[in-house]
């Protein structure tokens, strides 16, 4: 009987000690509406044209949109997709939905995919880069799906909001963003990389170009194949041309990226502090691990 006992009292401590934390992280009240910044107008929320209307209501609701006069509503479509990419097909579905809040010079780009697991391709670091490289920075972006999305289309969407708000954006930039974007995914599945560590190579290879100002295709060579030997990646020697091609357009297309190289730093500094979680929680789940082994371990002990 003693055994028994002390059996359940181990059992009961564990389950408290796992589920304490998440009542301290169910506290905490709704976020109140955010102020509009008149020098910008209102955010703009890009709803992707293949949405139905119980869809649209849905992504309201992910981005938080509880009176609608207080955002701008704007639908993107294929005819978009044609109109800022060339060559693309202006019968794709698009589900991808974004809502843009300019900020101040200086507050940097900041991105939140709100549905990450509807966003299956494409990340936060991702979306920042392809921005920047479009020419959009000083921005909070929200990006949501209802349904499983690679998350592509988002970007266009992006771009129509800017072009609402009257900015005029490069439309050679936004094609090769496009094609960063592709480059990125495509990266990150078929050469088996970590996306963290995509994100990764792309800001440090803008980050060189930033400082050293490439006079050729032979330096773009060099910066690219130093950030991969720096980095420990191996490439197939198609992607690795893919790679250099992808940034000599950039070159060419004469991108200050003095401009962005602050925001470039902290895309930098969020990748690195996510890649450290990661081996930390490996570490912490290997402790959890060796914490439940002993403690079955001991449970058997009880019954010797």
């Amino acid at each position: 009987m003693k055994h028994w006992f002390k059996l359940l009292l181990i059992l009961a401590l564990v389950i408290s000690g796992l589920s304490m934390p998440n009542i301290a992280n169910a506290s905490g009240g709704e976020d109140e509406e955010e102020s509009i910044n008149e020098k910008f107008g209102l955010p703009i929320v890009v709803y992707g044209g293949t949405l139905n209307d119980s869809q649209k209501q849905e992504v309201r609701d992910l981005l938080k949109v509880k009176n609608p006069e207080m955002v701008e509503e704007i639908t993107v479509t294929g005819e978009d997709l044609v109109k800022y990419i060339d060559g693309e097909d202006r019968n794709a579905r698009m589900f991808s939905s974004a809502k843009i809040t300019r900020k101040e010079k200086g507050e940097g780009l900041t991105i939140n995919r709100a549905t990450p697991e509807n966003i299956t391709q494409v990340t936060d670091d991702m979306y920042a880069n392809a921005l920047l490289t479009a020419g959009i920075e000083d921005a909070e972006v929200i990006v949501v799906s209802p349904v499983k999305v690679s998350g592509h289309s988002a970007l266009v969407g992006i771009y129509k909001a800017y072009e609402v708000s009257g900015e005029t954006l490069n439309k050679d930039r936004m094609e090769v963003a496009n094609e960063e974007l592709t480059l990125a995914t495509d990266l990150a599945e078929k050469e088996g990389l970590d996306s963290e560590k995509v994100s990764e190579l792309l800001t440090e290879i803008k980050k060189e170009i930033a400082d050293q100002n490439p006079a050729s295709r032979e330096d773009v060579e060099r910066i690219v194949e130093e950030q991969l030997s720096k980095l420990k990646i191996e490439l197939s020697d198609q992607d690795r041309q893919l790679l250099i091609d992808l940034f000599e357009k950039m070159r060419s297309l004469d991108i200050n990226f003095d401009n962005v190289k602050k925001q470039l730093e902290d895309i930098s500094k969020d990748i690195k502090n996510r890649i450290e979680e990661v081996v930390g929680n490996e570490g912490f789940w290997q402790g959890v691990a060796d914490f439940f082994r002993d403690l079955f371990q001991s449970i058997a002990n009880l019954f010797k």
